[in-house]
């Protein structure tokens, strides 16, 4: 049997996933259920997860499934997250390595910082060592926002890939602290916008402009925060800047912005060294089994600060030198 699969019952509502596969009936211990979740064999709603959705609770008609002899998956590697300041790789396999970047680093490299690093260059430089081959860029986010970043290493992978981002395939979900409340505390932010190519900001126009390009991202509010809040935004196109601009336009400016801060000032400045913007997750099709993988990287030290600084009723008082 090359699959076993089971859908989640009334009587096992709201369980832990790793509990769920050590049952006596399925992997017989937690040692096997996380063994699974490491080498990539489980998937719930056809979805991939692994070691960082052990505590995922299930909900009736989840259907988890364990696909045994997966090919390949002793070859494919999940790392433990890297210290302060590094990048982490998250996944890698013989097509695509998935990093978890730091705010600070680029992504990739620019002409206009030829000497700033990269993570596609550090990345390069330590797949050298091992006889690989070099990272094919796929996408990219800011250097001064967190998160995950995929890079394809052949050059079908890349492309299968590109066409995705392209069609707005992939779910893009990040994590964002801006100043105030928006209201309604959920809905889209849907805007035409235009990359001014001198200045290197994305810039609104109107809705004839034929440069211009539709950018829309759908916003829930997870946490008021005294005078900021805590949203989740999940991307609908991909815009360079796109949140960073599209949080100004409407009114909430991201804590720590300092490029699209048109408007009304905050009443309260909220130090912090960068803008609170974090890729949490990022779900696509492997390039080469066709199967939806999914990833998140954890809040990163940093914003989880701001958060706890924010929790606290003198949170969003200035202090001295403060933006």
């Amino acid at each position: 049997m090359t699959d076993r699969a089971w859908v989640v019952g009334p009587d096992h509502e709201n369980i832990r996933l790793d509990k769920y596969l050590a049952s006596p009936h399925r992997l017989g211990s937690r040692s096997g259920a996380l063994a699974a979740l490491q080498r990539g064999k489980v998937f719930v709603n056809d979805a991939e997860v692994g070691p960082g959705d052990s505590s995922r609770r299930l909900v009736q008609g989840d259907r988890v499934l364990v696909w045994l002899d997966r090919p390949g998956s002793r070859r494919r590697r999940i790392h433990t997250p890297a210290k302060s300041g590094e990048f982490a790789i998250v996944y890698e396999d013989d097509a695509i390595v998935v990093v978890n970047k730091p705010a600070g680093l680029l992504a990739v490299p620019l002409d206009r910082r030829a000497e700033a690093p990269s993570v596609a260059q550090m990345l390069a430089a330590r797949l050298r060592t091992r006889g690989k081959r070099r990272p094919l860029t796929v996408h990219r986010i800011d250097r001064d926002t967190s998160g995950l970043v995929v890079f394809a290493t052949r050059l079908e992978a890349q492309a299968v890939l590109k066409d995705q981002f392209v069609r707005h395939e992939p779910e893009r979900v990040y994590l964002a602290v801006v100043h105030g409340h928006p209201a309604p505390a959920s809905g889209v932010w849907s805007d035409r916008v235009v990359w001014d190519r001198r200045a290197l900001v994305q810039k609104p126009t109107r809705a004839t402009d034929r440069r211009g390009r539709d950018a829309r991202s759908e916003y829930r509010v997870l946490e008021s925060l005294g005078g900021a809040s805590l949203i989740e935004v999940r991307l609908h196109t991909g815009r360079r800047n796109q949140i960073r601009l599209q949080a100004c336009l409407h009114g909430h400016v991201l804590v720590g912005e300092e490029r699209y801060v048109e408007g009304p000032v905050p009443r309260m400045p909220i130090p912090f060294h960068r803008q609170a913007l974090h890729a949490y997750r990022l779900a696509f099709r492997h390039p080469v089994t066709g199967r939806l993988v999914r990833f998140e990287a954890p809040v990163p030290p940093d914003i989880e600060e701001l958060l706890a600084r924010l929790r606290t009723p003198s949170g969003t008082d200035p202090v001295p030198g403060g933006v």
